[in-house]
């Protein structure tokens, strides 16, 4: 219940960052799960919701861009100055994405973040970010693939209500090769 009823807030409080959180990206090109995050992190920006957007994530084996310089990317072509856009280019999961994340706004001096992500991924990162230091709160996207259908939401709330269990249990990450990138 807990994971359906943080999907639902929408916190826009000023923040020192938006962080997005990375998905899938081919050849530089984000996944549309990852597209429908980043749509939602320029809508933050232009809003004036905070003067600074990190991109966070790794890539795969073979891959030539990591999930946080695509990101970037397409921010930058989505009129975010490139001088505003942080790009931490590590994590192949979330709890590695918000250390991460937690280093590097930690050396810039930042505090607090909206996270940005899908819906029902907002409890386990807010958690882990939290857990992390970082004073956040969450603001995800309401487009994409995660939010199509009631069958797409289902198993974003099954799937994540396991592994915010997971993680509050063992604080190990809960994403698996299955489940990565997405």
């Amino acid at each position: 219940m807990r994971v359906w009823q943080v999907a639902r807030i929408n916190d826009t409080r000023t923040a020192d960052a938006i962080v997005v959180l990375g998905a899938a990206q081919y050849s530089g090109t984000p996944s549309s799960v990852f597209e429908a995050r980043l749509e939602q992190a320029a809508k933050l920006y232009q809003r004036g919701v905070a003067p600074t957007v990190v991109t966070v994530g790794g890539k795969q084996v073979g891959d030539l861009y990591t999930e946080a310089a695509s990101g970037k990317n397409y921010l930058i072509k989505r009129g975010v100055p490139a001088d505003r856009i942080i790009a931490v280019e590590e994590g192949a999961d979330t709890l590695r994405s918000i250390e991460g994340v937690s280093r590097v706004m930690g050396e810039n001096r930042m505090n607090s973040a909206v996270l940005v992500s899908d819906p029902w991924h907002s409890l386990r990162t807010r958690t882990m970010a939290r857990d992390a230091g970082i004073d956040s709160w969450t603001a995800p996207t309401r487009q994409g693939p995660a939010v199509f259908t009631r069958e797409s939401q289902l198993h974003g709330i099954a799937r994540e209500t396991g592994a915010l269990l997971w993680y509050q249990l063992t604080h190990f990450p809960a994403d698996f090769p299955y489940t990565a990138g997405q």
